[in-house]
């Protein structure tokens, strides 16, 4: 028995040193996340979870907002200088990503792109990079789903109906999702002749309404719109824009993507507005799992998939409390 006891002790003093390793190894791992517009509520949802991972798992995570090339470039040196292993980052140009991975390797640090996805020179995606992305025309289709749906719900004539393209054609993952969505209008009945282009100079609510609102002025004599855009701040701008120039809310079906507070705050109202539903995609995932994959690639050399595409739910404004609850967002 005291053999037995004595052998116990032993093996407990030889785990020890070894259980004091791996804890420190945890604390010793620092991780970067860079989004390029930091005050959007989808990016800091995105750091809310990643802060989640790295209280789990005891690493530090430096949050870093970098909305333009050069702030982007000085991040990754800072990050670097900080002794960050290795960063997660969505970048406000993806055409930076040459760059972007010689500034990485340079800095000797691990790289993941969320979001938007590195392209190189010839616009080809940078395959080397893992990335966590969305699939864009898959959510477009969802949106353009609904909205049909819609319409037929409320029994219009589609061909009175216009369709405002609330679009940023600069981003490859604006155009994937809005042209998902003319697929299924398109395959729908919707005459291409009332689909209309209302490009906007930035991806918020105000740039949004000042370019839908100079296609509804050029239309007036349409009576019905639908709208769709990039993200929630695209539909909504185009449901300001609805109200300003004297549309009803019943005449207008808007439908978002991101579920933003903006878009919650939406269906909140006592009365519908025009904007009819938002196809959620989770943060939690593209925020905690990037993290977490970040972590394992660093500390047990465990290299994340190459390529992840997340999806989107639709949520109303009679369903959106229990979509946010399945995503885990509530």
């Amino acid at each position: 028995m005291r053999f037995l006891k004595k052998a116990l002790l032993v093996s407990a003093l030889a785990a020890a040193p070894l259980m004091g390793f791996g804890a420190a190894q945890a604390q010793d791992v620092k991780i970067g996340f860079i989004v390029k517009q930091p005050e959007e509520p989808w990016f800091q949802d995105e750091w809310k979870f990643a802060d989640q991972a790295a209280a789990e798992k005891g690493f530090e995570l430096v949050k870093i907002g970098a909305v333009d090339g050069e702030k982007l470039m000085a991040a990754i040196d800072n990050l670097g200088a900080q002794g960050v292993q290795g960063f997660i980052v969505c970048t406000p140009d993806v055409k930076l990503g040459p760059g972007m991975v010689a500034k990485a390797a340079a800095n000797d640090m691990k790289m993941m792109t969320v979001d938007d996805r590195l392209v190189d020179a010839s616009g080809a995606p940078i395959e080397s990079v893992p990335h966590m992305g969305i699939s864009a025309t898959k959510i477009g289709e969802t949106v353009g789903d609904a909205i049909m749906a819609e319409i037929k719900n409320r029994g219009w004539n589609i061909a009175d109906v216009g369709a405002i393209r609330v679009s940023y054609d600069q981003l490859p993952t604006a155009t994937d999702r809005v042209e998902g969505a003319i697929s299924v209008l398109k395959a729908g009945g919707f005459p291409e002749a009332n689909i209309f282009d209302a490009p906007q100079a930035k991806t918020d609510t105000e740039a949004a309404l000042n370019a839908a609102t100079t296609v509804l002025n050029a239309h007036p004599d349409i009576k019905y719109w639908v709208a769709f855009g990039l993200n929630d701040e695209a539909a909504l701008g185009a449901v300001r824009a609805t109200e300003s120039v004297g549309i009803p809310a019943e005449n207008v079906i808007a439908i978002g993507i991101g579920g933003a507070e903006s878009a919650i705050n939406e269906f909140k109202k006592p009365d519908p507005t025009g904007f009819a539903g938002t196809v959620i995609i989770s943060p939690r995932r593209h925020g905690y799992e990037t993290a977490l994959n970040m972590y394992e690639w660093i500390a047990n050399d465990k290299a994340p998939e190459p390529l992840i595409l997340t999806s989107g739910t639709l949520a109303t404004r009679d369903n959106y409390e229990q979509v946010r609850k399945d995503l885990g967002i509530e």
